[in-house]
């Protein structure tokens, strides 16, 4: 295989590596604003909450039938537009196009995770008895309190695979986040082919950077769901 420079594989694959703390930064951030939203467009679309329930319709099945590429360009190209015209509505002098790439990328793929938790959390919560939380009513637990130590715990065992794929999803999606100069795994390792048009070099180690990161993550999630098992409902 003298067509690959195996010097450059093996020393681009290291800076390569150095863009996954901002690649699991985005991931993190972006879960921890997609969650709760997520969650609560799932109980609107369970108890049909006028308004609401049609919003999240439309949202899920608007990211559904988008790719993430397209999403992320129109995100990239209206939001600072949008905050042009309200800055100058009320007079805030703000450098706009000097906001630091990763900004973008909390909204861009939490906009996009959120819709995807959506539908992992609404199925969930379909898989634990109605009889549950009546049951919590029954001894004088409020709603909230009922969900909190009874039906999420629960919902959790049948939402770990899907919410699994859905972080790994997210972590590959941040790949794309050279399209917005974000500075994670995939810009870095092309910026270093860029010299010596050393592509395939790069994009292998793209992949291998990406299945690593992928499969720990994969491995995390199984020991956790393990965990989890205690609180699985078995019918009478």
């Amino acid at each position: 295989m003298g067509f690959i420079n195996w010097e450059f594989l093996y020393n681009t694959f290291w800076v390569a590596l150095s863009g996954v703390p901002i690649a699991l930064f985005v991931t993190a951030i972006s879960l921890l604003i997609a969650v709760p939203i997520g969650f609560f467009l799932a109980l609107s679309r369970i108890y049909e909450i006028p308004v609401i329930n049609q919003f999240s319709r439309v949202y899920v099945s608007f990211v559904r039938g988008t790719p993430i590429i397209i999403q992320i360009f129109i995100l990239y190209s209206s939001i600072p537009l949008l905050l042009n015209e309200f800055f100058t509505k009320y007079n805030i002098d703000y450098p706009i196009y000097n906001i630091h790439p990763i900004w973008y990328a909390f909204v861009i793929f939490s906009f996009n995770t959120a819709a995807v938790l959506t539908e992992v959390f609404r199925s969930a919560l379909k898989t634990v008895p109605k009889g549950q939380l009546e049951a919590a009513h029954a001894v004088g637990l409020t709603s909230t309190q009922a969900y909190i130590r009874i039906i999420i715990p629960q919902a959790l065992v049948s939402a770990m695979p899907n919410l699994c794929n859905a972080t790994i999803n997210l972590i590959k999606a941040t790949s794309l986040g050279y399209a917005i100069s974000l500075k994670e795994v995939t810009l870095l390792a092309k910026v270093e082919a860029n010299v010596g048009y050393n592509y395939l070099e790069a994009y292998i180690d793209i992949f291998f950077v990406y299945l690593i990161v992928c499969m720990t993550v994969e491995w995390l999630f199984k020991l956790y769901e393990k965990r989890l098992k205690r609180y699985k409902y078995v019918s009478a």
